[in-house]
């Protein structure tokens, strides 16, 4: 398969499937941008989760990033505590608010999962992960470079 059509298929991949996560978050009227979604899940899987962690995660700037969770702090979907390992640092905790909009995103992911999934055996799956896996390994190790 020539390369041109890997790269249209990941890109039609891609944005099929953000286009249903985007519809579905839209359908269960959450009013939060995708940056905003990103830090709450970010948040939501990182017990020691700071600014800084998801600033690296999201592979975006310390600023930008500490605006967003300023407006998640100030619409109570998040809060801050004190870092006991750093005290120039806090930690970041959903609220039961965020939490609530983070059980809302896992369905809606495992509902796209599905869809995008549907007529796909295990041994597909497995290939295709393995496959993905070894992609982002090579991009990654060719961008350290």
């Amino acid at each position: 398969m020539p390369a041109q059509a890997i790269n249209e298929l990941l890109h039609s991949l891609s944005h099929n499937y953000k286009t249903a996560l985007r519809t579905n978050i839209k359908n269960q009227h959450i009013p939060l941008p995708i940056t905003h979604i990103r830090a709450l899940k970010g948040i939501y899987r990182n017990a020691n989760c700071t600014a800084q962690s998801i600033a690296q995660r999201m592979q975006r700037d310390k600023a930008q990033i500490t605006r967003v969770l300023n407006e998640l702090l100030e619409d109570g979907y998040i809060s801050k505590i004190a870092n006991p390992e750093d005290r120039r640092s806090q930690l970041l905790r959903l609220s039961a608010k965020g939490k609530e909009i983070v059980t809302q995103l896992n369905v809606i992911e495992r509902t796209a999962n599905k869809a995008m999934t549907a007529n796909l055996s295990n041994e597909d799956m497995h290939a295709f992960i393995r496959i993905a896996n070894i992609m982002v390994d090579n991009l990654a190790a060719d961008s350290a470079q």
